[in-house]
């Protein structure tokens, strides 16, 4: 009877090694969304009045790993951001093509700072949830 149970604990383990190593697999591969909350807003541009944007922005990543050093170095990107945004004019955010071309810029841009502090840019994608400006 011990022999029995000796053989089906050996089986087992395993058994239930495997499915940890699958589930950790899975959560490295899990993509996942981070939206900087709350939104940037801030002035930008130059001249006698003031202009405002409003960002709600998103970043995709991939793994978990990933999500919690992006969390880490979240204040370190919202200013980047913030930098990014405050440099613009109204010609580089008054079209959709501008807007997109600024969304891919500040995904460069977020990118390069997570290079410098984590060795690997981290960020799959930037997305602009609502972008306002005014």
């Amino acid at each position: 009877m011990k022999a029995w149970i000796t053989l089906l604990l050996a089986l087992s383990l395993p058994l239930s090694a495997l499915a940890k190593e699958e589930s950790k697999e899975d959560a490295a591969g899990q993509v996942a969304y981070i939206s900087l909350a709350p939104a940037l807003v801030g002035n930008f541009g130059s001249g006698p009045r003031l202009k405002y944007f409003k960002a709600d922005i998103a970043l995709r990543v991939t793994g978990s790993e990933a999500k919690t050093k992006v969390e880490h170095h979240e204040p370190l990107v919202r200013n980047q951001l913030v930098m990014l945004f405050s440099q613009q004019t109204e010609t580089s955010l008054g079209s959709p093509e501008a807007k997109e071309q600024l969304r891919q810029e500040a995904l460069k841009q977020v990118q390069q700072v997570l290079t410098e502090e984590e060795g690997k840019p981290l960020v799959d994608d930037l997305l602009f949830n609502n972008l306002i400006i005014q």
